[in-house]
């Protein structure tokens, strides 16, 4: 296992990486319709979500992108996780108010027809990506990564 460690590792960065890069992107252009989706979920003042929705788009960006080139990669990891985890709760908790959304987790967003949600595979993704933060976590040490050796003040027992 000690061995497959790195490879699990970069693959764990590639895939959270990968995900937070790529919806990062789809949204960071179109700022309205990325307001529009974190409104949807009718959790935030309006102003609060508005200014998520232009902000949140460029932190994926850049978590993507240390992920990726492996620099930082706990403290991306733990943004990562965290991100996922909100996501969760933010969908779940649509889901558990009746709402018709789209999660708008890789652009678009807002009311759908009932017969859209996936709120379920949304969920189990977003969970499947938590974790690969958590890995990272804990093995942070990734084959191609430009970052060597861990920050010393998140160490985990190592």
């Amino acid at each position: 296992m000690k061995k497959a460690q790195p490879w699990i590792g970069l693959l764990a960065r590639l895939i959270l990486g990968g995900v937070l890069l790529v919806a990062g992107y789809l949204k960071a252009f179109t700022p309205d319709k990325s307001m529009m989706a974190v409104r949807a979920y009718e959790i935030l003042p309006i102003w609060f979500a508005n200014v998520l929705g232009i902000i949140l788009p460029w932190l994926e960006i850049g978590a993507g992108v240390l992920l990726i080139i492996g620099v930082a990669i706990r403290y991306a990891a733990i943004f990562g996780s965290a991100l996922m985890v909100l996501f969760i709760i933010a969908i779940a908790q649509a889901w558990a108010r009746g709402l018709s959304i789209d999660c708008g987790c890789f652009g678009g967003g807002g009311t759908v027809d009932p017969s859209q949600t996936r709120y379920l595979e949304e969920i189990l993704r977003d969970t499947g990506l938590a974790l690969c933060g958590l890995y990272l976590l804990r093995y942070p040490l990734t084959k191609f990564a430009l970052e060597k050796k861990p920050s010393q003040e998140l160490a985990l027992g190592e």
